[in-house]
């Protein structure tokens, strides 16, 4: 099913159950639905077609939610950007994505100043998704306009019936922007089918239903969001937009569960974790309407997983692992068998619809070459929720490598290792920092840990920034104590560093860029 179909068909069937909650007002879905039709009607005046990009510059509401079932009803995709982004970065993203339209929040229209001019470039992904990608499909400025601009173009003229517009599963649906390795910004394309592959074996496995009450947490640029609108819009549930200045306050956001009566949590584990340390989630009864808390994007702290189980029998705790580039592929749901479990949790096994293997030709980071697929490789997906390609590049052709090292365990779970270019040669070895901050993260002193390597060659130093639990936190005597009785020599750090909280991305995983560049800034 194409994802701007699950709101009109609650539209008909239930136009009185809430669809969105956000700070901006509550809407039900058949006032979601008209508001979707209103802001389509501004697009198409504002010139935009089936295969067009509309950017959404803005704070989240109920009015972005509309922009993006707008834009897919029009036959274009979407491409949300975090207000955070300043203008400049967003006239990249418009650029490379080709944008038709830049609609806005009035603060963030009034802050933004001129966007530059874009030059549009053909998006990675057609329906037929052969041969290289067009570029130079369409020249000019994108229009910048604010939901109520759009909304009055969308009340000029005539009323006319919403035209069909034949959109396919495999035209694209959404891009969304992540951070390249160049530092340009990179565009993942997604089409209907990967989004939909992805909502609808999710929303079964949670068995998601209309009386569900799914809380967004994370950005719209970031893929868990896909999980919250689309998911909730799937069963005819309710998703509760987390405005962004409560996103990392975790007191508020403890309260936000239990007064909002939340029954699906999704978030990064960070979030998780500073609820859990600063806000009293586990504190007293269980939220009383929750009955699953997932978690990705990162490793879990494994003695959050305890506290967690030992705190919410009842609750369901998921453990899900994907790249942008193929949503969620691999999921692993918590049990009694954790108990006692010193290694992080597993990634668990394909989902989705994909099929996931473990190459181990991964020379590049000093592993094995040329062998037949083992129990250690990289993590390579192939199936219906990988990626059309990246934007102004050609579509993405078979399985997608995800630069990701993983294991099998002796159940047949997925381990995840940790980066394929995060990995180092130290002391003539090749060094897994995931591993090593595993072991750190299991002493009874940390709260939450970060291993990361300073310097290089011969001057490479592997450090440990911590977060104690309580009091003064380990010393590094005391880590290296702890870690030789569990890792080999050469993976014992050479230093540790205590912090109050571990820097967070936009998208709330650890910055461990940043942890770097403070460690190189004071001096090792």
């Amino acid at each position: 099913m194409r994802l701007h179909d699950y709101v009109r068909g609650w539209a008909t069937r239930t136009p009185e159950a809430v669809a969105v909650s956000s700070p901006d007002g509550s809407v039900t879905y058949a006032e979601l639905d008209a508001l979707a039709q209103q802001q389509a009607a501004g697009l198409r005046a504002a010139g935009v077609t089936a295969g067009d990009r509309v950017v959404l510059w803005a704070a989240k509401s109920v009015s972005g939610v509309a922009l993006m079932q707008a834009a897919l009803r029009v036959g274009a995709a979407y491409v949300p950007v975090a207000p955070t982004n300043p203008a400049s970065r967003m006239s990249r993203i418009a650029a490379d994505a080709g944008a038709r339209v830049i609609v806005t929040d009035q603060a963030q229209g009034e802050r933004s100043g001129p966007v530059a001019t874009t030059q549009r470039s053909g998006p990675a992904g057609t329906a037929q998704q052969s041969g290289p990608v067009a570029a130079g499909r369409r020249a000019g400025e994108p229009a910048l306009m604010t939901f109520a601009e759009l909304a009055e173009l969308g009340t000029v003229g005539p009323a006319v019936p919403d035209p069909a517009v034949d959109t396919g599963l495999d035209d694209p649906a959404y891009l969304l922007y992540t951070s390249g390795s160049t530092g340009t910004p990179k565009g993942v394309c997604l089409s209907h089918r990967n989004g939909a592959a992805f909502v609808e074996w999710a929303g079964d496995v949670l068995s998601v239903v209309a009386a569900d009450r799914l809380t967004n947490h994370a950005p719209f640029n970031f893929d868990l969001s896909v999980f919250d609108l689309y998911a909730a819009f799937r069963a005819g549930a309710s998703v509760h937009l987390v405005p962004e200045e409560l996103s990392y306050a975790p007191q508020q956001l403890v309260r936000f569960i239990r007064d909002t009566g939340i029954t699906v949590w999704y978030s990064v584990p960070s979030a998780l974790v500073l609820m859990i340390r600063d806000g009293g989630l586990l504190d007293g009864d269980p939220p009383p309407g929750l009955r699953a808390c997932v978690f990705a994007g990162e490793p879990m702290p494994i003695q959050y997983v305890h506290q967690m189980r030992e705190a919410w029998p009842g609750v369901r705790l998921m453990n899900w692992y994907g790249p942008t580039e193929t949503n969620v592929c691999t999921s692993y749901e918590v049990s009694a068998l954790d108990a006692g479990r010193t290694r992080p949790l597993p990634i668990g096994r394909a989902c989705s619809g994909d099929t996931v293997v473990l190459d181990p030709a991964y020379e590049a980071a000093g592993g094995p070459a040329g062998q037949e697929p083992a129990a250690e490789g990289e993590i390579v997906v192939s199936g219906p929720s990988v990626m059309l390609g990246y934007s102004g590049h050609p579509p993405q052709v078979g399985p997608y490598r995800t630069g990701d090292l993983g294991r099998l365990d002796a159940n047949g779970d997925i381990e995840y290792l940790g980066r394929l270019d995060n990995m180092v040669k130290l002391r003539g070895h090749r060094v897994e920092p995931a591993e090593v901050e595993a072991v750190i993260a299991a002493h009874p002193k940390v709260a939450d840990v970060a291993v990361v390597v300073v310097g290089t060659g011969l001057e490479a130093r592997l450090y440990a920034v911590v977060v104690p639990d309580g009091g003064d936190g380990p010393g590094l005597l005391e880590i290296k104590r702890w870690s030789a009785q569990r890792l080999p020599t050469y993976m014992i750090v050479d230093a540790l560093r205590a912090v109050e909280k571990l820097p967070l991305t936009l998208n709330g995983k650890t910055d461990r860029a940043a942890l770097v560049a403070e460690i190189e800034e004071v001096g090792s």
